[in-house]
């Protein structure tokens, strides 16, 4: 089934989510759902606060960015196959390496689309969908969704990496998507 994705200005956004037990209510079904909402919103990732749930889950699909990339661009990237996966209770043991900017965007955000520094390699522990843990080190695009994924379950959005003039001149937008003045092509659902 395909989510509604909160939009920004709504609270849970905010919110620090919380790890959850193998025995979360329809678990399964959620990480389904949550696939399912990210591919049909052609996005690359999806976290649970964008899908109005406080807990520490996010998808991932970074091989798609980088089977897109053609052979001169993929060479900036010459370590990342590129990842798809589901992060449960992830927490980032290191980040490290230079910082580079990449032109970012959010599903929870639309239509807003800037260049964001972020470092070039993260490890983080987690579980995998049948709650085996690993830890993985990633690098290049793949370290940049996973940490922009990662930001949601800590209630971070990709703006607050901005410089506080260019959030300013971001406001006007911001707000109309407060208001649900703004029209995508997937199912979105706004705060009061």
């Amino acid at each position: 089934m395909i989510l509604p994705i909160v939009a920004y200005g709504s609270p849970i956004l905010r919110k620090v989510c919380k790890d959850i037990s193998p025995d979360y209510p329809q678990l399964d079904k959620l990480i389904e759902d949550m696939w399912e909402t990210t591919y049909n919103s052609k996005g690359v990732g999806l976290a649970a606060p964008q899908v109005n749930k406080d807990i520490r889950l996010f998808v991932m699909d970074s091989i798609q960015i980088i089977e897109s990339l053609n052979e001169e661009e993929k060479k900036e990237y010459p370590n990342d196959a590129g990842y798809k996966g589901v992060f449960i209770n992830a927490h980032i043991s290191s980040i490290n390496g230079e910082e580079w900017a990449y032109n970012e965007g959010c599903l929870s955000i639309p239509k807003i689309r800037e260049d964001i520094y972020r470092k070039e390699k993260v490890t983080i522990d987690f579980m995998d969908e049948n709650f085996q843990p690993h830890t993985k080190t990633f690098n290049g695009i793949t370290a940049r969704v996973l940490l922009h994924e990662y930001d949601h379950i800590n209630g971070k959005l990709f703006i607050d990496l901005l410089i506080p003039l260019k959030r300013k001149l971001l406001k006007r937008k911001l707000d109309d998507i407060t208001k649900g003045k703004i029209n995508v092509d997937y199912k979105m659902v706004f705060s009061k």
